[in-house]
């Protein structure tokens, strides 16, 4: 394994598609477990490993995920995730044609299990993203809002869902094993040091 940053306060590793963050009711196989195997093994830890993740990905997505490795940072990135403070940008490819090459997408989405809808103003939360249409077939998205499946509920109810999501409609087969979705960028203030970093994942 090899961690896209890591010090004595945060672990960040780029995920795999299929890979869930946590375990689950039925799987411990997970992003998590490995995190505290790779710093149990390479600083030769004798008991258990404090590591907690301050954000999820889908499992079907891929890229960054950032780990607190201690209970004052998590609290401090629990901190400034909640200020606003994180800028992440995703890439996608989606089936369908964009209404503008740049824009926003602007819905209200209730969490309903393991799904989100899109619902009328008052009925849900606001969310809020912006995308830009790259050269190679690709879509930049900045995420404004972080609510379950945003991206992949907002782009569905455009007419463009993520290839290989047949959750929200996609007709395409998954996508290497989940859905065209990558973190591909991060920015966010360190927890101790007050560095500004940013985490790039191919």
């Amino acid at each position: 394994m090899s961690p896209l940053y890591l010090d004595n306060h945060i672990l960040v590793l780029n995920k795999s598609k299929g890979v869930l963050t946590l375990p689950s009711v039925h799987e411990t196989d997970c992003l998590v477990e490995h995190g505290k195997a790779f710093l149990k093994e390479k600083f030769q830890k004798p008991g258990n490993v404090f590591l907690h993740p301050v954000h999820r990905l889908d499992r079907g997505a891929s890229g960054i995920v950032v780990f607190a490795r201690t209970s004052k940072a998590l609290s401090r990135l629990n901190e400034s995730i909640r200020e606003g403070d994180w800028k992440k940008i995703y890439l996608l490819q989606c089936e369908g044609r964009l209404p503008q090459k740049e824009g926003e997408i602007i819905s209200y989405l209730n969490r309903c299990e393991y799904h989100t809808e899109v619902v009328k103003e008052g009925e849900g939360k606001r969310c809020m993203l912006r995308y830009r249409s790259l050269e190679n077939g690709l879509v930049e998205v900045e995420l404004l809002t972080g609510r379950y499946h945003q991206i992949r509920a907002q782009f569905a109810s455009i007419g463009c869902p993520i290839k290989g999501d047949t959750k929200y409609g996609a007709k395409s087969a998954p996508y290497q094993g989940g859905i065209a979705l990558h973190h591909a960028r991060l920015t966010f203030t360190h927890p101790v040091t007050k560095e500004l970093l940013t985490i790039e994942a191919d």
